[in-house]
């Protein structure tokens, strides 16, 4: 199981924030390898679920998430589902009425049979980079908006 760690300061409200990352469509703006997300629904936790298609390393993965646990303002966790099995985590820390700290928290495992170890290292570092480059683009996106 791999662990990737990331957060940052974003000046806007936690609930503008908040209510653009919990829908899972959304991401498709911000996040690089996310090629495309469908049959969204709202599930009664207000969070939601989705299938997706993503890109990594030139291999097409496609799954399923779903929102386990929704505390409004505060977490999201997001179940995936597919050849990558993970949890993502999004954690909303407010520092005063226009700031918030954003992290993001990624457990995830690869099931492909012949990943070497090389392979292995070379896709941790590639999702290293890109949460980093996801909140990055969620700061310039709400900054914006």
């Amino acid at each position: 199981m791999v662990s990737i760690d990331k957060e940052i300061m974003i000046k806007a409200p936690v609930e503008k924030i908040f209510n653009f990352v919990i829908k899972s469509s959304n991401l498709v703006q911000l996040w690089p390898s996310l090629l495309e997300v469908n049959n969204e629904k709202l599930l009664p936790n207000d969070g939601y679920s989705a299938r997706w298609v993503y890109k990594m390393a030139g291999i097409i993965f496609k799954g399923k998430s779903q929102c386990t646990d929704v505390a409004p303002y505060r977490w999201i966790s997001v179940k995936c589902e597919g050849t990558v099995d993970s949890t993502m985590t999004w954690t909303f820390r407010t520092k005063d009425n226009i700031s918030t700290k954003v992290t993001i928290t990624l457990d995830y495992q690869v099931h492909l049979p012949l990943l070497n170890r090389l392979a292995e290292n070379t896709i941790i570092k590639m999702n290293d980079r890109e949460s980093e480059l996801v909140l990055g683009n969620l700061r310039e996106f709400l900054e914006k908006n």
